[in-house]
């Protein structure tokens, strides 16, 4: 939604279609009797580490409070005996929530969105390339439904794609596996919210944050879901038990789940207004993989090759779990539009990757030969990260074991600065007013700022690869990289982006010796 935003402000053409019959996905918001908004999916932001969400947020006006984190925390250790206070640094350091709830942000975008450009109840089963633009086969509950579009943007998490999606023709294997080794987050879980009469817990100095630690724990962790105010009182809590367990103990789940708050709070939390939902139940949220799979350790960069846009630009992968940054939350998500939306401003402009033929002909003068050279470099992204996933795959089918990702990313970059160095031979240059400063084209500035965002795109591409990558799991010098070792990349790319620049700055200077050249003729 935020993309659909951003493209309705741009005036562009688009349509949003959404298989559930709401808006949302994983943002849910309940209501209680009282009238408190209750989420049940995401709940917080943190305006110091999500600044993306957080400017959005800002931008459309909403309020927000900060969490109520004050008083004791308490920690279930034993199923027999009474929970414990604990002491240490607040639980949700500095986290805010939405006055009204998270489905607040849902609400606003929408607003900002033409009706007619919505489409609920719209399940995509197929796409497929056509060349000049892509199809969308939707299923609805009465048709099926045929969509044609430029570009498409698939914003939902990759596994489902997996499990719903047929692609035409087949997806590469890098990017299916990686979209196969995209976790969804949260979704094999299960979250409620209770509300009650008043927040008795705060009445007695708690906090309301509790932990439940034991081996027959129902709900493992709770906090404070009051009103910003504290007079419309509720406790949140994620689910303790598995999948299958929350299956087998369905009916009697409640009574499990009021009776962990009672042993935790007291007598007073006896019978709350339980809001349950089970994540894991969700097709359009949990794949199979995700309910299967047990949850691993969360990476906040997704693979890079999620990065990529496919079938010559005309299909993105945009769900949160496809992010650079926080990959898999609301911020995940917002920083996956943004990224979207400059691919797409970018596809109006950009070359096609490697044209160089005949490039002198068409593109005369220097604001026009610089300004095609940098949507040229620009176009270099994907292609250099292409270059060093294959030369680290070499290096590892070699046994290659030293300075994998040090080698993969220079030489990727080198490949990058030999073929610019072709562009520019074959691009036309008017070189009779270019000031020449001790040795220097003026033109040289404007050469090499397009490779500063090209090269810390690539190093940040190759450390996200290689902690998403299983073969380099045996390598955690390459697996993850420390910071010496980063530095040492940079480097040795810093010292090839200077060669090149001397050697583009020789081929600019001989263009202008050329035309001061006398001309001769003979008869």
């Amino acid at each position: 939604m935020r993309l659909a935003r951003s493209l309705q402000q741009r005036g562009g053409t688009f349509a949003l279609f959404e298989a559930r019959h709401r808006l949302g996905g994983r943002v849910l918001s309940a209501k209680s009797r009282s009238g408190l908004a209750l989420d049940l999916g995401p709940t917080w932001f943190w305006p110091e580490t999500q600044p993306l969400l957080t400017g959005l947020i800002t931008e459309l006006g909403l309020s927000h409070f900060a969490q109520h984190d004050g008083g004791t925390v308490l920690h279930l250790k034993e199923a027999d005996k009474a929970a414990e206070p604990v002491n240490g640094p607040p639980i949700h350091q500095g986290a805010r929530r939405l006055a009204g709830g998270m489905s607040r942000l849902i609400e606003a975008l929408a607003r900002k969105l033409p009706p007619t450009a919505i489409h609920l109840g719209h399940e995509l089963m197929r796409i497929v390339d056509c060349g000049s633009h892509v199809r969308l086969i939707f299923a609805t509950e009465t048709e099926s439904v045929a969509i044609e579009a430029k570009r498409a943007v698939l914003a939902l998490p990759p596994r489902l794609l997996i499990d719903h999606v047929g692609f035409f023709p087949a997806l590469d294997d890098a990017t299916f596996e990686a979209m196969r080794n995209a976790e969804t987050w949260m979704a094999a879980q299960a979250k409620v919210v209770i509300a009650y009469d008043q927040a008795h817990w705060r009445d007695k100095g708690q906090s309301g944050n509790a932990f439940v630690s034991h081996e027959q724990a129902v709900i493992g962790e709770i906090y404070d879901a009051c009103d910003e105010g504290g007079d419309r009182a509720a406790l949140g809590g994620f689910l303790a038990f598995p999948p299958d367990l929350r299956e087998a103990f369905n009916v009697g789940l409640p009574m499990l789940m009021d009776s962990q708050m009672v042993q935790l709070f007291g007598a007073a939390l006896d019978g709350g207004e339980q809001h349950y939902q089970d994540w894991a139940t969700e097709r359009f949220t949990c794949s199979a993989l995700d309910r299967t799979t047990p949850r691993g350790e969360h990476s906040e960069i997704a693979n890079p090759m999620l990065r990529r846009a496919l079938w010559d630009g005309r299909l993105h992968l945009g769900g949160a779990e496809t992010a650079s940054h926080a990959a898999g939350y609301l911020e995940g998500a917002v920083n996956a539009a943004r990224r979207i939306e400059r691919a797409l401003a970018r596809a109006a402009t950009e070359p096609p990757a490697g044209r160089i033929a005949a490039i002198g002909e068409e593109v005369s003068g220097n604001a026009a030969s610089l300004a095609w050279f940098g949507s040229w470099v620009a176009a270099q992204r994907d292609a250099a990260f292409d270059d060093y996933r294959q030369r680290l795959n070499r290096s590892l089918a070699t046994q290659q074991r030293e300075q994998l990702t040090q080698l993969a990313a220079l030489g990727a970059m080198e490949q990058v600065f030999a073929a610019a160095l072709q562009v520019l031979d074959a691009l036309t240059f008017d070189m009779r007013d270019v000031a020449v400063e001790r040795g220097r084209s003026a033109l040289m500035p404007e050469i090499q700022k397009p490779f500063r965002d090209v090269m810390q795109s690539l190093l940040d591409d190759a450390i996200a690869y290689n902690r998403t990558s299983c073969a380099l799991s045996n390598f955690p010098f390459e697996h993850k990289p420390s910071k010496d070792y980063v530095q040492a990349i940079l480097r040795d790319i810093a010292a090839a982006w200077q060669e090149f620049s001397l050697a583009a700055n020789r081929l600019l200077l001989a263009k202008g010796d050329a035309l001061r050249q006398p001309t001769s003729v003979s008869s």
